[in-house]
């Protein structure tokens, strides 16, 4: 099962009741970050959840709402006794502006270890996740993430005897080991029907729409999507500025076919996005106005 905390729903400049972008997940006691805006830290506290399991950082751009406090994290991480390395994951020019935020946290008790997108798709393995990068259209490079969480097939002991695998292996092939033992192979799928669906969830912002974005959150269990604007009026400033309304979200999310929709990102002249929220479900119907600390728990199938 993942996890997933809508940390701060702010763009621009953060209000009173809304901290600027970010978003955790944790998965098997791994967290990972998407975004981290001013206050991210705080609202990590007010969760209730730790700085310390925070395994994978991964930043859509470098604009500074959606940046600016890393610095702090990363110091309340080390306070927290970490000494385990961070994956940091972001686009060209990732090590550089990381590293002129630490000005201010020079020494960590843990290791950064960077992955720079240069490819306008990318998928990287870390920490349980398959976290799919994908490019998007801002004024400055910026990336959409899918965070992929796959599942095996079902056991079937009568496969396994059918193939005559030790009962002493069948923990180990479950996991997806192969084994080789006296001149035999045994693979997982000597033990295991077909892959069953697993769970996907889409993020993105600071973008207007793209193809790549409805292709990533095909079928998402959950897809988060930036709404700037509200107001029906604002087509022209997203068009100006590289941005998206409610309204294009919807028809993003309804492409997509996904279950459920988080608007997100607003602009700070947006005080109340939920007024705008039944227009939008005529478009989409499971759309929902995101807030900070909106949570929600995705579940595999349990009739798979």
């Amino acid at each position: 099962m993942l996890e997933v905390c809508l940390l701060g729903s702010g763009g621009m400049m953060p209000l009173p009741n809304r901290r600027l972008t970010a978003l955790m997940t944790r998965l098997n006691g791994s967290g990972l970050l998407i975004d981290c805006g001013e206050g991210t830290q705080v609202a990590i506290r007010e969760k209730g959840w730790s700085f310390h399991g925070i395994d994978v950082i991964c930043f859509t751009h470098y604009h500074g709402d959606h940046i600016s406090g890393l610095p702090g994290l990363l110091l309340s991480m080390g306070n927290a006794e970490r000494t385990e390395p961070v994956t940091v994951i972001g686009p060209k020019g990732l090590e550089r502006v990381v590293g002129a935020l630490r000005v201010i946290a020079p020494e960590l008790p843990f290791p950064l270890q960077f992955r720079e997108l240069t490819e306008p798709e990318e998928t990287i393995f870390c920490h349980g996740y398959e976290i799919e990068a994908y490019k998007v259209n801002h004024n400055v490079p910026c990336y959409g993430y899918s965070l992929v969480v796959r599942r095996t097939g079902r056991f079937f002991p009568e496969l396994a005897q059918k193939h005559e695998v030790p009962k002493k292996y069948w923990n180990r092939l479950q996991k997806g080991e192969t084994i080789e033992e006296d001149g035999a192979v045994f693979t997982p799928e000597m033990v295991l029907g077909p892959p069953r669906r697993g769970i996907r969830l889409s993020y993105c912002t600071d973008t207007r729409p793209t193809k790549s974005i409805a292709i990533h959150a095909k079928e998402a269990d959950l897809f988060i999507c930036e709404g700037m604007y509200g107001e029906e009026d604002r087509l022209g400033k997203a068009l100006e500025h590289k941005h998206m309304t409610f309204y294009e979200a919807a028809k993003l999310a309804k492409e997509a076919e996904a279950k459920e929709l988080w608007l997100t990102h607003y602009s700070p002249s947006l005080i109340r996005p939920e007024e705008y929220v039944p227009a939008v479900r005529k478009i989409f119907p499971a759309a929902f106005a995101g807030k900070d600390g909106k949570t929600t728990l995705l579940e595999f199938d349990k009739t798979e």
